[in-house]
């Protein structure tokens, strides 16, 4: 977020101020103008995102991707089903009847929800590994359709190929530009019926995701630890597809949980604004989790999911809302601690930007950390072999591995997130912010910030490019500086930016991929005042480089 916060932040806006539902509807069948970039289709860490309202997630996208991953299917030989999972967002069910309508007409044998109902990315990542577990032919694939926390007006269609995890930048450069192609093409090559001839097709297969998933949860968190124990548990689905799957969960399992919202409103009007004062469903934000965090005294442990369900938010009665950091470090000290049938050599997988008390955890636990750079599609190969036990993103999203150390999701997974912590209030008699204080004790605490700062197109090219041989600097925050990484320890891999560390701190900046700002994630292990240091620092050392670059 930026230094400013809204005086709306934390609070519930006023019906004038919510986006106009017909109107964004309507706006989707729009034309954009391939001519001009922001109208184009573009696949980030997260798959395509946009608004109708802005032209930039309209119809013609929807119709370009959809025929476009058709091709891509046929060019990898992916002959198998189709996983498809939707979420709340407005914009959502007009892209799915669109994907249906493209899919149907290409012989794509596509799985939906049996009531037409929502799939949570995690739900659609579990069905095709599932579906793949020892095969070698007829490898089945997923698409869900979601702009994950975004705003109401915003909508989102991202691809899982067959190890059910976020595509590569291979596959979504090659979907990218073949839609690109088909939107200059004014849409000549693209195969589509009628949506309700769609949904009659022979290709399209109703599928009951609700029990499959729900019924595979005890392979995965101690389910009956948690019943046993009596844990009294807050659940808010933010208004997104986890809502279906949490009252299943409670019935299967006999848990004492509550599910505070059941809301479903596309314009998220029971939502409170964000720090900028937009309705955003990120369940990591203060702001937007206000109202489950003032219900925490009525729970041992509650959490959140964002709309797609594959992100986190954990609430406490010892800290409030948990840091998505801090849950991760006292996650992962809980599951290596707690899962004999994981590999002796598993690791813990991280982002550049998450939390260094990931790394002084995973050293006291003895196990093996890899940094690797943003995104989550560079953990998929280490859950698929089990060498990551597990894996997460300081941006609240992480998934694990089943009791015996074999692939659960190759995507984050909010739900067992939310039900790990009440398997940890369980087994340990406290809830992970207790857990959580229990390592900063012995490791140090952290200070750790994200802001945004301004910066050109050209400067965000030099940032996205930095290498270490361009910053002169010799100290972060007086300290010494002991590395300067463009490329992950992990994997080496590019960062997309620079991370600059020191003895109690570190910064990392990366470019916005969407906004004219640059990310400025920074730690300490010392207190605020350091903290700000490393900022200014930081904001300094990005100076300097744009300024040898001639970057205005």
């Amino acid at each position: 977020m930026s230094d400013s916060v809204s005086p709306l932040a934390g609070k519930r806006l006023e019906p004038g101020q919510l986006v106009d539902v017909a109107a964004l509807t309507k706006a989707y069948y729009d034309e954009p103008d391939p001519a001009q970039r922001s109208q184009q289709v573009a696949f980030g860490t997260s798959g395509h995102r946009g608004s109708a309202l802005l032209r930039s997630f309209n119809e013609a996208h929807i119709l370009g991707i959809a025929q476009a991953i058709c091709l891509y299917r046929r060019e990898q030989g992916i002959d198998g089903p189709l996983f498809l999972g939707i979420d709340t967002h407005a914009l959502s069910r007009n892209a799915f009847e669109t994907v249906l309508e493209v899919f149907a007409a290409n012989g794509v044998a596509t799985i939906i929800d049996e009531k037409l109902g929502f799939t949570p990315t995690p739900v659609i990542s579990h069905a095709i590994i599932a579906h793949n577990r020892g095969r070698s032919a007829g490898l089945a694939d997923g698409v869900v359709i979601s702009p994950s926390h975004n705003p109401p007006a915003d909508g989102g269609l991202k691809y899982n190929p067959p190890h059910g995890g976020p595509a590569d930048t291979d596959a979504t450069g090659w979907i990218e530009k073949r839609a690109n192609a088909f939107l200059a093409d004014k849409l000549a090559g693209v195969l589509r019926m009628p949506y309700d001839k769609a949904l009659k097709s022979e290709h399209v297969h109703r599928h009951d995701y609700i029990t499959g998933y729900v019924a595979d949860l005890a392979s995965v968190v101690d389910m009956e630890a948690i019943r046993q124990a009596g844990v009294v548990i807050g659940i808010d689905p933010l208004g997104g597809a986890g809502l279906d799957y949490y009252q299943p969960i409670i019935d299967r399992y006999g848990l004492n949980a509550t599910i505070v919202s059941k809301e479903v409103d596309p314009a998220f009007g029971f939502m409170t604004a964000d720090w900028d004062g937009k309705i955003r469903m990120d369940c990591s934000s203060p702001y937007a989790m206000a109202s489950l965090i003032g219900m925490r005294d009525r729970f041992d442990v509650a959490f959140a999911n964002d709309t797609d369900a594959d992100r986190h938010g954990i609430v406490t009665r010892s800290s409030g809302l948990m840091n998505p950091n801090h849950y991760l470090a006292a996650a992962s000290a809980y599951l290596f601690a707690n899962r004999p049938g994981w590999r002796a050599d598993a690791a813990i997988g991280k982002t550049a930007v998450s939390s260094a008390i990931i790394d002084r955890a995973a050293n006291k636990l003895g196990r093996k950390l890899v940094e690797v750079p943003v995104g989550f599609k560079w953990f998929v190969d280490g859950l698929i072999s089990g060498s990551f036990g597990f894996a997460g993103e300081e941006s609240a999203g992480a998934s694990f591995l089943r009791m015996d150390g074999t692939a659960w999701t190759t995507d984050k997974d909010g739900i067992i997130l939310g039900l790990l912590a009440a398997e940890i209030t369980a087994k340990t008699g406290s809830d992970p912010g207790v857990l959580y204080g229990k390592l900063t004790a012995e490791l140090g605490e952290p200070r750790y910030a994200r802001v945004d700062a301004p910066a050109s197109a050209s400067q965000k090219a030099v940032l996205k490019n930095l290498s270490a041989e361009q910053i002169a600097t010799k100290e972060l925050a007086g300290q010494p500086i002991t590395a300067i990484l463009s490329n992950a320890p992990g994997n080496g891999a590019p960062i997309g930016g620079v991370k600059v560390t020191a003895a109690d701190g570190w910064f990392a900046a990366r470019p916005s991929g969407t906004e004219e700002v640059y990310k400025i994630y920074a730690e300490s292990f010392r207190d605020e005042a350091h903290l700000a240091a490393i900022q200014e620092d930081a904001r300094r050392i990005v100076g300097q480089a744009f300024a040898a670059a001639g970057a205005a």
